[in-house]
């Protein structure tokens, strides 16, 4: 059965001190001033944290036995304990960054883009929503045509991670480049590097929360990039990114867990030293139970989100099938997303009026917690997931 291994939690405390020294001390300062800290992303590389899941010939540090996919977990929560924006930042750039060359790319095309983003030396983004196709991904309207030995892209993306930073080297982008003979549209995946000509990234947007999060539009005007730059076949994009949406929705899990625990640990610290009425709040069986009910949520979280990493792992080492993996996909995102909006709002509560105020973590988790439930499938996917598995009949 699944479980946290020494090596595990070794590992662990090592991402926790990183945290603790190289995140906490600057976060409540990048969160106001909506600042991307281009140079924590190296310090991250050298610590291993985008290698966890790649092999050694293309600069990463994988080890089967040692459960990679957990242990990317591992350092998502932590970071995500801390400040949500860094959590994603790792998230994406492992699971949306890099994954798609590591798992559809040539040896060739991981070769020349891996080494960097495996070091921090660079990013890479993962253009799959746009304006108007959002959980409806196969309405896909950006288009690559074949134009001899170039593809020419034209459209629009939005809300794309890891984007637009000053080291973002690539986005692998979803485009139409034929009609299947069913008559649906041929999806791909093609890799568009940064500065090409009739690729632009849009100004960043203003968000509610993950203000630290780098996140653009982009737009393709008559943008040529070369057909090599397809990554996999064609037609391959649609179950290629399918595959990837199963994987980051185990990976934003433990970034909700890791905003759970905080709100926990946090509100119960709080609760023992807040006055009211001569005793500590926590002394109320109102704050109390509050509490415990937090308390249930992080461990239930947890088992969800570190059942479904186990299950990657060993469907990567050809033990679990695929189909395990989105199920428990499905049942952790829904889970620990929804337990994480509701966590930041038990903590919110018992902070009081501090609760209201930015200089308390609490007000910016409150803020950060709820893309947790769109970003990755929203709630209502993982529902329209899990019903079908139980043979309901489909709409």
């Amino acid at each position: 059965m699944f479980e946290l291994d020494q090596h595990h939690e070794d590992f662990r405390a090592t991402v926790r001190d990183f945290a603790e020294q190289e995140v906490a001390p600057n976060v409540a300062k990048w969160d106001r001033d909506e600042y991307f800290p281009v140079d924590l992303v190296p310090k991250m590389g050298d610590l291993g944290l985008f290698g966890l899941v790649v092999p050694e010939e293309y600069g990463g540090h994988l080890h089967d036995d040692s459960g990679p996919f957990t242990a990317l977990c591992v350092a998502i929560e932590e970071l995500g304990r801390v400040d949500q924006s860094i959590g994603i930042t790792l998230s994406a750039g492992v699971g949306l960054g890099i994954n798609p060359i590591l798992t559809y790319g040539s040896d060739e095309q991981k070769q020349r883009w891996l080494p960097d983003l495996v070091a921090g030396r660079a990013m890479a983004g993962f253009g799959l929503t746009e304006p108007e196709a959002g959980s409806d991904a196969g309405a896909t309207r950006t288009r690559a045509t074949r134009d001899g030995d170039d593809w020419i892209v034209n459209g629009a993306k939005a809300f794309i991670t890891n984007s637009g930073t000053p080291i973002t080297s690539v986005c692998t982008v979803t485009a139409r480049t034929g009609t299947n003979p069913d008559g649906s549209a041929q999806i791909s995946a093609i890799m568009v590097p940064n500065g090409t000509e009739g690729f632009t990234v849009e100004p960043a947007y203003h968000k509610l929360g993950w203000h630290i999060s780098d996140t653009h539009g982009l737009t393709f005007e008559n943008c040529r990039v070369p057909y090599g730059n397809l990554l996999g076949k064609e037609g391959d994009g649609f179950k290629q990114f399918l595959k990837t949406l199963d994987d980051g929705r185990i990976a934003i899990s433990a970034l909700a867990l890791g905003l759970s625990r905080a709100c926990l640990e946090q509100a119960t610290a709080y609760a023992k030293t807040r006055m009211a009425f001569g005793r500590p709040i926590g002394a109320n069986q109102g704050i109390s139970f509050q509490l415990a009910d937090l308390a249930t949520m992080v461990e239930a979280s947890r088992v969800l989100t570190y059942k479904a990493a186990w299950l990657k792992d060993e469907h990567d080492l050809g033990r679990r099938s695929v189909t395990e993996v989105k199920q428990a996909a499905a049942h952790c995102k829904l889970y620990a997303t929804e337990a994480a909006v509701t966590a930041t709002r038990i903590a919110t509560q018992i902070f009081g009026g501090n609760g209201f105020m930015e200089e308390f973590p609490v007000a910016r988790f409150y803020r950060d917690a709820k893309i947790l439930e769109i970003g990755e499938g929203t709630s209502e996917v993982q529902k329209m997931v899990i019903a079908r598995h139980l043979g309901l009949p489909q709409g």
